[in-house]
């Protein structure tokens, strides 16, 4: 499944948490531990850049927070970032720099390259997005199965199944790729580098890099 491996689908040196990210093979075998390692970053950060807002909450001073936005630890947000009016903040969240964290967005044990955004209206659960991703307006990423069983991730392309252990797995999402307006990336969905997905889609499974995802089954190589 060369497709969902951590070193195909991110830029490392483009997070803070990189260096973590690089020993597992696949992204979300660190979502466990995505808390911890914030606690662990937080402790070598710059105070002239960072400023302590709460208990083990951390916010570039250069970032641009509205006053509205509730922020729950462990968390650190980059520089240069904006986090828009009402957004949800949940725990266990590293923002990059030069991102977007849009108007009533929700966040909740992710990891956000530098220049990742979610603009409008997202809900963002267990997943890792990479070096300028975004996801269009109402676009969601879904992490628990509705019969609560642990994820599986799926390619349907080679039948390869890889059981994650994990009751709540979202989506792990490539460098610069892109997802339509108010799209449903399922529990244990992988969208590859530079790929887009169309609006309204429901996606789930492994999407290859550098495609266009138009419906499930529909998939085709992106044109240069």
């Amino acid at each position: 499944m060369e497709t969902a491996l951590t070193k195909n689908l991110y830029t490392l040196k483009e997070s803070m948490a990189g260096e973590w990210l690089s020993q597992f093979d696949y992204p979300w075998q660190a979502l466990r531990e995505i808390g911890f390692i914030i606690k662990k970053l937080s402790r070598h950060l710059d105070l002239n850049i960072y400023e302590k807002k709460g208990e083990d909450i951390w916010i570039a001073r250069s970032a641009r927070v509205w006053p509205t936005v509730s922020v729950t630890g462990p968390c650190i947000i980059g520089e240069n970032t904006e986090v828009r009016q009402c957004a949800f903040i949940r725990g266990c969240v590293l923002v990059g720099n030069d991102c977007i964290v849009g108007n009533s967005s929700e966040l909740e044990n992710v990891v956000l390259f530098n220049h990742a955004e979610v603009p409008h209206f997202n809900y963002v659960g267990d997943s890792v997005l990479g070096f300028y991703s975004r996801l269009g307006a109402g676009s969601v990423t879904s992490s628990v199965r509705p019969d609560k069983k642990p994820v599986v991730i799926k390619d349907y392309v080679s039948g390869e199944l890889l059981e994650t252990g994990l009751k709540k797995a979202g989506s792990m999402i490539g460098d610069h790729a892109e997802v339509g307006c108010n799209s449903v990336l399922n529990p244990g969905t992988v969208v590859g580098r530079n790929t887009c997905i169309f609006p309204l889609s429901s996606v789930y499974g492994v999407i290859p890099a550098d495609s266009v995802f138009k419906s499930q089954g529909n998939i085709v190589k992106k044109q240069a």
